[in-house]
């Protein structure tokens, strides 16, 4: 499949959330969650087994090659042979004690794209001007509004085993008959309001090889152009992926970087998760075939900012 850049904007004037939830709307697809919605989630919980999604922050996926990003820098503050050596003893009275810091870009790793995230020209989701996102951050469609949603349905769509691979090729395109056929083989139907996973094993292929080369910006198997649409029947709340970018790369077109980008944020208002360690969730969900469950990924309460990382918990 190859396109356009005018198959963009048609793209996204077609799969377009803005004003749907009114003009002061921050939360995009988010809105799709009701709070039956959440109390039906809660009730998946069957055997109290908790998944974490979040990938090791000492893993050193980032290689600069997109935004300048780095790896997290963990530094000791504070050590228990500071406590030994007596360094901590004055001024009296004491406390022995460990502390740390962490540096690193709020998409080093696991994490959510905020909707200020991505432009489409000179606008952001629901025609808020780009503008408005400055080094201060974001005046509108920061990653705040997130901080009370992310909570719901969650589905994981295996689409490695369900091909029957361990790790889709990098360049495969996911279509949307891949995530309908992968959900009827699972026997789950994806619902309005839900937390749609995929998991194509591109991370746990680098897990396997120790070696992160083109893991963050190289080729790698991810949500093709035309899932856009699917997403938008769907009204899914969110969408996430084991990949470093959800969308397939290369790209579908020479004409933009990102393209899927371009459409599901700014235009659909979607919540993005990207970089999310799958596969213990996956083995679990493979051994039961149960592949719905209760879904929790708060981001940080970070006014302004483009995206959080986070810590997601899969629940069954």
């Amino acid at each position: 499949m190859t396109f356009t850049r005018q198959a963009i904007y048609d793209a996204a004037k077609k799969v377009s959330n803005w004003g749907r939830w009114g003009d002061d709307d921050q939360i995009g697809t988010l809105n799709n969650i009701e709070p039956a919605d959440i109390v039906a989630a809660a009730s998946l919980v069957r055997k109290g087994r908790t998944f974490s999604l979040g990938l090791s922050l000492k893993e050193p996926i980032q290689s600069g090659m997109f935004g300048g990003r780095w790896n997290p820098i963990h530094t000791m503050l504070a050590t228990g042979t500071d406590a030994a050596a007596g360094n901590q003893d004055e001024p009296a009275p004491y406390l022995r004690y460990a502390d740390d810091a962490i540096n690193m870009p709020c998409q080093a790793s696991t994490q959510w794209d905020a909707l200020c995230h991505i432009f489409l020209d000179e606008k952001m989701y629901n025609g808020y001007d780009a503008k408005l996102v400055d080094v201060k951050g974001a005046k509108k469609l920061g990653i705040e509004h997130y901080r009370d949603k992310m909570v719901g349905r969650g589905v994981l769509l295996d689409i490695a085993r369900w091909k029957g691979v361990d790790s889709l090729d990098d360049g495969y395109a996911i279509t949307p008959t891949d995530l309908d056929g992968c959900a009827a083989s699972q026997g789950v139907e994806i619902r309005k309001g839900d937390f749609v996973i995929v998991r194509t094993g591109h991370q746990e292929r680098c897990l396997a090889m120790g070696s992160w080369a083109g893991y963050a910006g190289g080729d790698a198997p991810g949500m093709g152009f035309d899932t856009c649409f699917w997403l938008r029947d769907k009204d899914v709340a969110g969408i996430c992926t084991d990949t470093w970018g959800c969308e397939v790369r290369p790209n579908q077109t020479k004409e933009a970087n990102q393209p899927w980008h371009w459409v599901v944020i700014p235009a659909m208002g979607i919540a993005m998760g990207e970089i999310f360690y799958l596969k213990e969730l996956a083995e679990d969900c493979a051994e039961d075939e149960v592949y719905e469950f209760f879904f929790l990924a708060p981001p940080l309460h970070l006014p302004g900012g483009a995206g959080s990382p986070i810590n997601p918990q899969a629940i069954k």
